[in-house]
């Protein structure tokens, strides 16, 4: 039985990502042990699934579907830096969500049918974008100066009008994402 790493995200626009790789500059000129997303994989995740059967992709896609066909085209704002699981033990540096209701609702729809299916419940799910993961403390005190500077960024406002459902390959030199099938809203 053939399986795939998979996850459900949202994507983020172009014109986005080059606001946000301006964060990732700022950040980069510290000399920290941090890995950053690269641009092309940054996104939202929805619910990552791990590795899953793929002959479980056709039911998990219908699932999908049914979810997103409840739900229309929405906004959300990328506002504010802050870290995981918090800025005195940095493992995770992220930008932040502002009006994410849709985004909690979806998940929420979303995840009701995956615990159907048999996949775990999320437990805290947190709508937030990953920009990099602290490897060592090398560099923290800055790394928090700089999370504290960029606490109130205003990124901007996206539209979400469709959900992803990605393959993920591990490599030595990062994760290499696909998509697997599109759902518009």
């Amino acid at each position: 039985m053939t399986q795939v790493r998979a996850f459900l995200a949202i994507e983020v626009p172009e014109e986005i990502k080059l606001k946000i790789y301006k964060v990732i500059k700022e950040f980069k000129q510290i000399d920290a042990n941090i890995k950053y997303v690269e641009l092309e994989n940054l996104h939202l995740t929805l619910k990552f699934f791990g590795d899953i059967d793929t002959e479980g992709i056709g039911l998990l896609s219908e699932k999908i579907a049914s979810v997103v066909s409840e739900f229309d085209t929405f906004k959300v704002n990328i506002k504010g830096c802050g870290a995981f699981p918090n800025t005195k033990r940095i493992k995770v540096i992220w930008l932040g969500l502002e009006n994410d209701g849709f985004v909690r609702k979806l998940h929420d729809e979303l995840d009701k049918e995956f615990v159907q299916m048999g996949f775990d419940k999320d437990r805290k799910f947190s709508t937030h974008l990953t920009i990099g993961r602290m490897r060592s403390a090398k560099g923290k005190d800055q790394v928090k100066s700089a999370i504290e500077s960029f606490k109130e960024i205003e990124i901007g406002e996206m539209d979400v009008d469709k959900i992803v459902l990605k393959k993920s390959t591990l490599t030595p030199h990062g994760p290499i994402y696909e998509d697997l099938e599109i759902f518009e809203l």
